[in-house]
């Protein structure tokens, strides 16, 4: 029995050895991914606060001049599904290291073939891509530091690095359009009544050859089962066309299909559209 009691006593020494004791970070980690276009972009990094010191200063917390690795704890690590052109600079697909040599006006950007070693160790290397971006001050100040994707277009948005009062913005540009091209010209072939919709959509938001659209958009329609809000497309590209009275006609379907599915905000569109055309036709 003492034997027994030894043992159980022996283990449970063991089990508290081994417990780890978990604590809030002083710079919790942080994962976002945003869509670009058609591009993933992911940030891992951590957000140290301010805590009433001087970040950005010769004797700052992060001193003027110094390599600092974007963040706290690990460096921060930005990937890319495609290549991607970021501050005028083009990357290639894959994850890098962002070190960063901060100055009172402006900061340089430092992009390093990612691996899992010490932030430090990208010191020795030379970056993989490089370049500059000015340093502005903020109207309000950030506590934790914050990056984020924003000014999000097709083909375009920035990387925001925020913290205290300053800002610091990378201009990210991808491609989207050859990629949506091509996906158009490989689905055209044996396409569904979504898919010409799709292109023609992407026909008319892009300004490209409205009568191919045209004739996309048609096929999208035709048969019995019309969708009002495909209707309104092809009364869409009627209108820019200058085809004023087919527009018409064509959004009146759109509309009746649109209070029939209860849909108001087609009801108000279509309304509007037919308004303006009316008005057109009578100059």
């Amino acid at each position: 029995m003492k034997k027994v009691l030894f043992t159980l006593c022996l283990l449970a020494s063991f089990s508290l050895m081994n417990a780890q004791i978990n604590t809030p970070s002083a710079s919790p980690f942080c994962k976002i991914e945003q869509k670009v276009g058609l591009t993933d972009v992911t940030i891992e990094y951590s957000r140290p606060s301010v805590k009433e010191r001087t970040i950005f200063a010769d004797n700052g917390v992060v001193p003027f001049g110094n390599m600092w690795r974007t963040g706290a704890n690990a460096a921060t690590k930005l990937t890319f599904s495609d290549d991607v052109t970021l501050g005028g600079q083009k990357v290639a697909a894959g994850s890098y290291a962002l070190l960063t040599v901060p100055t009172a006006s402006q900061w340089t950007i430092n992009l390093y073939e990612y691996d899992k070693g010490s932030w430090s160790s990208y010191k020795e290397k030379t970056p993989d891509v490089s370049f500059s971006a000015m340093s502005q001050k903020l109207p309000v100040a950030f506590e934790s530091m914050l990056i984020i994707v924003e000014n999000l277009r097709d083909e375009s948005a920035s990387i925001e690095l925020m913290w205290g009062s300053t800002n610091v913005s990378l201009p990210l540009e991808v491609e989207s359009d050859s990629k949506v091209m091509d996906n158009i010209e490989k689905a055209i072939a044996g396409t569904t009544k979504s898919e010409y919709y799709t292109a023609a959509s992407y026909y008319y938001n892009t300004g490209r050859d409205l009568n191919q659209a045209l004739t996309w958009i048609q096929l999208a329609n035709a048969g019995d089962k019309q969708k009002f809000w495909q209707l309104r497309r092809e009364s869409q590209i009627l209108g820019k066309l200058g085809r004023y009275k087919e527009a018409i006609e064509v959004a009146e379907k759109s509309m009746a299909l649109s209070e029939k599915a209860g849909n108001m905000e087609y009801v108000k569109f279509n309304k509007e559209a037919i308004a303006e055309w009316s008005g057109k036709m009578k100059k």
